[in-house]
């Protein structure tokens, strides 16, 4: 939990909150279908990701965490780095938080539902 002490208090936000920003960008990114429902094992990383959304706070830095399925037909890279751009951006400037790393898995590719 990320607290900020001012004149009048403290302010502490929630990993959670973090995790719900997180959520809410990639929702809202062109390409991305859906977050890996099961935890990543074999994601080439150090360490397994236990969920799909992981978020680490040493020193008032945060460093993001996301496995992600995305759509059959974008540019994966481009996807990808607009993630990056935009959850460090919006981390940043919804709470104040420094945002040192997003690493982005692609977990998988899937063909885009149409409705």
């Amino acid at each position: 939990m990320e607290q900020k002490n001012t004149t009048s208090g403290s302010v502490k936000i929630s990993v959670d909150v973090l995790r719900t920003i997180v959520r809410n960008v990639l929702s809202e990114t062109e390409g991305v279908h859906s977050l890996v429902s099961r935890t990543a094992t074999n994601s080439g990383w150090k360490t397994p990701m236990a969920a799909p959304i992981e978020i680490t706070l040493n020193a008032e830095v945060a460093v993001v965490n996301v496995a992600v399925n995305l759509c059959y037909g974008y540019r994966l890279k481009d996807v990808a780095q607009q993630i990056q751009a935009r959850v460090k951006d919006t981390i940043q400037d919804m709470t104040g938080i420094a945002v040192s790393r997003v690493n982005v898995l692609i977990a998988d590719i899937r063909k885009k539902e149409t409705a």
